[in-house]
C-alpha cells in the first residue's frame, strides 16, 4: 500500500496541532535549522518549550559537561540526558498528565568558512509514547552531501521535522519511520549512515535489522555493527585504522573461511604499515549475497549468519558496493592507513572480467586506480584449478593477454600477494558444498566447519538443518 508522505510544512503544523506533544529542541553547530520549521508553521507555543543553541565551546561544556568532540554520538547523549532531565523535572507536575514530553537534540558539522568536506551530524530524538511513559529513543547519524551551506541547512531541518515527526505518529512502525527519514530528500543530499532504535516503543526491535533496512532502502550504502550486535557509525571503529576486510555469504562460516582470514592476517600484520597499529577486521556481506534468487532478503536468515559471525568476534560490514573498488572509496572516507582485502582465487578472476566495468569511462583501469590508491592491498588464498589440478594462485594466475602487463604491474608493485601457511585441507571447501550436506544429513558437514558453528547451527537448526 502507497504511503502519503507529507512536506516539512505539513508535518511540523500536526505535530504543533497535537496537543498531547510537548518538549525541547537543542542545536549546536548549524543553527536552529530544526525549530525554525515549528516556528514558520505557527501553533509553536503548544509544542515547544524551549530552543536553544550554545555555539561557544565554553557554553557548551558549561551546560553539557566537557566532550573531546563536539560532533559525536557522546555530545547527543549528553544532551539528551541534560534536557530530558530538566523538562521533566520542571513540568511534569503541571504537565505531566496529559503530556508526551519529547527532547530534539542535533550537534552537526555543515559545511562553512573552514570546512569543505565531511558535513555530517548526529541527530536525536528521545520521546515519550504516552503521558508518563519511559522515554524512548532513536539516534541517527548523517551525511550532508550538497555542496552550498543553505542547502545543507534546508536538508538538515527536513530531516530533523521528519525524524520528530516520525518519532511521534510512526514509532509504531519502526520501517516505515526509517524510510521516512528521507521525506522530501534524495540520498544525493542526505545519507543515513547509523541508526538506532531503544526504549519502550521499541523493544521488538533488532537494530542488526535496522543496519540492514538502511541499506536495501538505499538510505545508505553500507552499514556497520559489533560482534555484540551493536550499531555503530563507520568512523567510531575505522577513523585512521589499518582494515582487513573479507567479503563471504558467510552460510554457514567455514573453516576455509577462517583460514582465508588468519593467512591473509598474518600477512597483513607483516606490512610495514601495519606493524604495531591497530587494525580492525570486517567481515562483509553484500546485499547481493543476501539476496535470494526470488528477489527478497530473508530476515531471518540474515540474523543466523551474523549470529554466527558475532559468535567468533566478527564486526559486520553490510554494503550495496557489489565491486571492490566502491568499497575501497568507502574506506578511505575513514582512514587514510593500509587496507587489506582478503580474496579467494575465484574474486581475482572476476576483478579481471572487463564487462564489469562498462559503466565506467576509464572502465578497468579507473576501476583499478581508485581501488589500489593508499596502498591497498589484496591477499590471495589459493585454489585447486579444476582443469589441471594444480594450485591457482597469485604468481600464476594468467588474466586475458592484453591485460597481463597491468597483472604484472599490480604484482611488481606488491597490491596483489599471495598467503602463506594455509591449510591444504581447507582448498576444496565451499560454503555450498557444506550446505548442501547440512539440509541433506549428511553428518560431514561438522568437520568442514568451526566446532563453535556446528553447536550453533544444531541449537538453532539453522539453515534448514533437522538432525
Amino acid at each position: 500500500m502507497s504511503r502519503e508522505i507529507l512536506g516539512p510544512h505539513q508535518k511540523a503544523l500536526r505535530v504543533n496541532l497535537d496537543e498531547g506533544s510537548y518538549g525541547t529542541f537543542a542545536e549546536i553547530g548549524a543553527g536552529q535549522e530544526v525549530a525554525r520549521w515549528f516556528f514558520r508553521v505557527g501553533g509553536a507555543a503548544g509544542t515547544v518549550a524551549k530552543t536553544m543553541s550554545a555555539y561557544d565551546m565554553t557554553f557548551s561544556d558549561a551546560i553539557y559537561g566537557h566532550c573531546d568532540r563536539y560532533v559525536s554520538r557522546q555530545r547527543l547523549a549528553t544532551m539528551l540526558d541534560h534536557e530530558y532531565g530538566l523538562l521533566v523535572e520542571r513540568l511534569n507536575a503541571k504537565r505531566g498528565a496529559v503530556s508526551r514530553f519529547f527532547v530534539f537534540a542535533n550537534t552537526v558539522a555543515a559545511r562553512g568558512y573552514r570546512r569543505s568536506s565531511d558535513c555530517h551530524g548526529w541527530l536525536g530524538m528521545r520521546f515519550q509514547s504516552a503521558p508518563r511513559a519511559e522515554p524512548s529513543e532513536i539516534i541517527i547519524h548523517i551525511r550532508m552531501l550538497d555542496r552550498e551551506n543553505v542547502l545543507q541547512q534546508e536538508a538538515l531541518g527536513i530531516i530533523g521535522v521528519n525524524l520528530i515527526y516520525g518519532a511521534l505518529h510512526l514509532h509504531h512502525d519502526p520501517k516505515t519511520l526509517l524510510v521516512s527519514l528521507l521525506d522530501n530528500l534524495t540520498t544525493e543530499r542526505v545519507e543515513v549512515d547509523m541508526a538506532k532504535f531503544s526504549g519502550p516503543a521499541f523493544r521488538q526491535v533488532d537494530n542488526r535489522l535496522i543496519s540492514l533496512e538502511l541499506v536495501s532502502h538505499g538510505l545508505s550504502d553500507a552499514a556497520l555493527f559489533t560482534a555484540d550486535g551493536e550499531v555503530v557509525q563507520a568512523s567510531e571503529v575505522l577513523y585512521q585504522k589499518c582494515i582487513l576486510v573479507e567479503r563471504g555469504n558467510f552460510r554457514p562460516v567455514t573453516l576455509l573461511t577462517l583460514d582465508l582470514l588468519k593467512c591473509a592476517r598474518e600477512e597483513f600484520s607483516r606490512e610495514t604499515r601495519v606493524r604495531d597499529r591497530e587494525t580492525v577486521v570486517l567481515m562483509e556481506m553484500t546485499l547481493r549475497s543476501l539476496t535470494t534468487q526470488q528477489g527478497f532478503i530473508d530476515h531471518r536468515d540474515f540474523l543466523d549468519r551474523v549470529d554466527i559471525l558475532g559468535a567468533l568476534g566478527q564486526t559486520v560490514l553490510i554494503s550495496n558496493y557489489a565491486r571492490f573498488f566502491k568499497l575501497a572509496d568507502y574506506l578511505f572516507r575513514y582512514t587514510k592507513q593500509m587496507i587489506g582485502i582478503a580474496i579467494g582465487a575465484p574474486t581475482l578472476k572476476e576483478l579481471f572480467e572487463e564487462r564489469f566495468y562498462t559503466d565506467l569511462e576509464g572502465g578497468i583501469l579507473e576501476s583499478f586506480g581508485r581501488m589500489f590508491k593508499n596502498e591497498l592491498k589484496l591477499y590471495l588464498y589459493p585454489m585447486t584449478d579444476p582443469k589441471t589440478g594444480g594450485l591457482l594462485t597469485a604468481a600464476n594466475f594468467q588474466p586475458e593477454s592484453h591485460l597481463r602487463h597491468l597483472y604484472s604491474y599490480l604484482r611488481e608493485k606488491g597490491y596483489v600477494k599471495d598467503v602463506s601457511n594455509y591449510d591444504p585441507a581447507c582448498l576444496n571447501i565451499t560454503s555450498r558444498d557444506v550446505l548442501a550436506r547440512l539440509q541433506g544429513g549428511d553428518p560431514s558437514w561438522e568437520s568442514l566447519v568451526p566446532p563453535p558453528v556446528a553447536r550453533i547451527v544444531k541449537e538453532r537448526r539453522l539453515f534448514g538443518y533437522r538432525g
